[in-house]
């Protein structure tokens, strides 16, 4: 089983994720994933309250999905 294939059997089928759960999942540096969200990388999170945001577990599977198939692209074309 894949690193990724783990990921997303830990993840509830529905929900939100706050950033250090994400965060675990992704692995990138607080500043990379806000650069990467304002940019349009990563998905959007939802503001729930001034200092609370979360992020739609459905959003992180799509994103793991979507890391993993680039990086097997990668490793083909190699």
């Amino acid at each position: 089983m894949s690193s990724a294939s783990k990921s997303l059997a830990s993840l509830p089928e529905t929900g939100y994720l706050r950033e250090p759960a994400v965060l675990t999942l992704i692995p990138v540096s607080r500043s990379t994933w806000w650069a990467g969200v304002k940019s349009g990388r990563y998905p959007a999170g939802l503001k729930l309250s001034s200092r609370v945001t979360a992020w739609r577990v459905e959003d992180i599977r799509a994103l793991i999905t979507q890391i993993a198939a680039n990086q097997s692209i990668q490793k083909e074309a190699a």
